[in-house]
């Protein structure tokens, strides 16, 4: 059982983080190629309405830095010219080159470009790809675990290995939500570092994603796995900057629910019946307007519910045991409380577990006498099952926890538990 919640404000202010944001740069020329000075840049958001303002220098060079990944227009105008608009879609941690060439004209006269082809980042040379809205809200995603979608860019690869140093499984997988791990251009999957809305979300015991947001609540994330600028470089393998969705001046949200259920699976052919589950995983989010074009909110809860039947075949005392009676066991029971001389002892030797100067005394016939029962564990043993398997005729060899030898015999492997 689990559930999240995440609250976001979104105050028009400088912010001190920029490893979450995009920008926008370029240069505005004239008709005759040369560098047009004292340009007015105005660039608009339509869902929030928020509005920058900047001037070209002297060489026709502008830039917005800090800006919020969304869509936008950009607007140049100077007098004695055609006004010039661009629509733009900027992403997280993006430096989008815009060029303007002007034209003769009155500014009544407005060239709308609507459409244009994918910019190609001529600013930097980070290798990597843009997980955008479409994906995290279109792609099916199993137990909604956006970092699966991570895989999608270049020189990422997820494996079925366990532990997060060389393989896919995130050591925190105690955590109900928490998804995979993958590798990044041949990495280990330890070496890759998160950040969440330009701070650090990377767990600093496992070097996993610590907190891994819903889905409805991320707007997008960018996966860099090279040649990425200065402020990443938390760690040697992919840098994975998570931005979640912030609110507009339009009131908007989602309401969900994804239902697991014994009545709606089906039993595999080698069952009886089909094992216990329910499953359900729901939640909500609401973004919108708290002052118009300047203050926003966005909220998003997510619980989690999972019920489900495990069989599993355990150890527990046989009736003789709990009275002391290991006759059956097929070992031999040691008097903890006995200390004798090892007649094997070898003085010329260092004392080991090999070499002991002293060795306890067996119990006659393995029995241990009631006097030396502890009440304590005879009351514990109250609480634990009696055998419902006969293992009598199993004296073989099993394999335990972690691949670890597993003694087998009439009074081992012999409750099973659901």
């Amino acid at each position: 059982m689990s559930w999240s919640v995440l609250l976001v404000f979104a105050f028009l202010t400088n912010a001190l983080a920029q490893a979450n944001f995009a920008s926008v740069t370029g240069q505005v020329v004239d008709p005759k190629n040369a560098a047009a000075p004292r340009v007015v840049l105005t660039l608009k958001s339509p869902d929030t309405g928020l509005v920058r303002s900047t001037l070209t220098d002297g060489q026709g060079l502008y830039q917005f830095t800090a800006v919020n990944p969304g869509d936008y227009q950009l607007q140049a105008e100077a007098p004695g010219f055609q006004k010039q608009v661009r629509d733009l879609v900027l992403t997280v941690n993006q430096t989008q080159r815009v060029d303007f060439a002007l034209q003769i004209g009155t500014n009544t006269q407005v060239v709308n470009v609507e459409a244009a082809p994918p910019p190609l980042r001529t600013n930097d040379a980070t290798v990597g790809e843009l997980i955008d809205p479409t994906l995290t809200a279109k792609l099916p995603l199993d137990g909604r675990h956006v970092l699966d979608l991570a895989t999608l860019a270049p020189g990422t690869t997820s494996n079925m290995s366990m532990g997060v140093q060389d393989g896919s499984q995130n050591q925190l997988y105690w955590r109900p939500g928490q998804g995979n791990e993958f590798n990044a251009a041949g990495n280990r999957a330890n070496a890759n570092y998160y950040l969440l809305d330009g701070t650090t979300d990377t767990d600093p015991t496992f070097w996993t994603l610590s907190f891994s947001p819903s889905p409805d609540a991320i707007q997008e994330f960018k996966v860099q796995t090279g040649s990425y600028s200065a402020e990443f470089g938390g760690a040697g393998g992919a840098q994975v900057n998570i931005i979640t969705h912030s609110g507009s001046d339009t009131l908007h949200g989602t309401v969900y629910e994804y239902l697991r259920n014994t009545a709606l699976d089906a039993r595999v052919w080698n069952a009886s019946k089909v094992p216990h589950l329910v499953q359900n995983q729901f939640g909500a989010s609401l973004g919108g307007p708290i002052q118009k074009d300047k203050t926003f909110f966005f909220a998003n809860y997510e619980g989690f519910r999972f019920s489900n039947q495990v069989y599993q075949v355990d150890t527990v005392p046989t009736a003789a045991e709990r009275a002391g009676d290991f006759s059956q066991s097929g070992r031999m029971i040691f008097d903890p409380l006995s200390s004798v001389p090892n007649p094997d002892f070898n003085p010329a030797m260092p004392v080991s577990a090999m070499n002991p100067q002293t060795v306890r005394t067996m119990y006659p016939m393995n029995m241990i006498p009631a006097s030396q029962i502890s009440p304590v564990a005879l009351g514990a043993l109250r609480h634990v099952p009696l055998p419902n398997l006969d293992m009598s005729g199993d004296m073989g060899m099993g394999m335990g926890m972690g691949m670890a030898p597993m003694v087998s015999g009439g009074d081992s492997n012999n409750y099973s538990d659901v």
